[in-house]
């Protein structure tokens, strides 16, 4: 069911990111560069280990348009591939427009991993479409990403994912998310995760969370596993 909503409900999300672009940020507007690095016991994405289990850096630029409707986004991370690669390098483009009370992200993103085994498929096109919204501390958020051909030995994948939020203090956040993963050619499998966010400082976060799966596979990738990880902007 989930990839009956695959193709068509990307190129929806990309059409209506480039409506609401040209209605609300149509002078190409300077913008600004942030930055923001950090370091995990374990790469979780989709609720699974892309790192099999050992810790990982990652960093990332983010371009954003003055009005904060556009972004652009290079990054890097540290992965355990079964192409035999250990660092991935992504380029993400998007837009944020805001309709009836709910924030919006639409984007797409290429990854390519470096230093694959000759042979080995070392690219991949992803595309994500997120509606939020926050009412005092609560805020939740829907997500729904597709890729028509995964990094490696995998064809096509669908991700579905629900997440709520909570702000205790200024500093002290929690969250706990749900999804669905869909695979043509891999495990299909349920990912949840849940934690806690602390700012350490105004530039340095830490989060703590568990992460766990129902993919009955040997291994590292699917396991359940607590998460600790640290995080510096600037």
């Amino acid at each position: 069911m989930i990839r009956t909503l695959t193709t068509a409900a990307a190129a929806t999300a990309l059409l209506a990111c480039a409506t609401a672009a040209a209605a609300q940020d149509p002078a190409p507007p300077s913008g600004s560069w942030s930055f923001v690095v950090g370091a995990a016991t374990d790469n979780r994405s989709k609720a699974a280990s892309k790192s099999d289990g050992d810790p990982f850096v990652w960093g990332q630029a983010q371009w954003t348009s003055a009005a904060g409707l556009y972004y652009v986004a290079p990054s890097f991370e540290t992965v355990r591939s079964s192409t035999g690669s250990e660092l991935e390098l992504e380029a993400t483009a998007g837009v944020r427009p805001q309709f009836a009370g709910f924030d919006f992200d639409f984007s797409a993103a290429y990854k390519y991993q470096v230093d694959a085994d000759p042979g080995a498929d070392e690219d991949a096109w992803e595309v994500t479409a997120d509606m939020k919204r926050s009412i005092g501390p609560a805020s939740g958020r829907l997500r729904l990403q597709y890729s028509p051909d995964a990094i490696g030995a995998g064809k096509a994948w669908t991700w579905v994912e629900a997440r709520v939020g909570w702000d205790f203090t200024e500093k002290l956040y929690a969250s706990a998310a749900i999804g669905r993963r869909e695979q043509e050619t891999s495990v299909d499998y349920t990912g949840y995760d849940a934690g806690i966010s602390y700012a350490l400082t105004r530039s340095l976060e830490a989060d703590l969370r568990w992460y766990g799966t129902d993919a009955d596979v040997p291994g590292e990738q699917y396991a359940d596993s607590l998460v600790a990880g640290l995080s510096l902007a600037f």
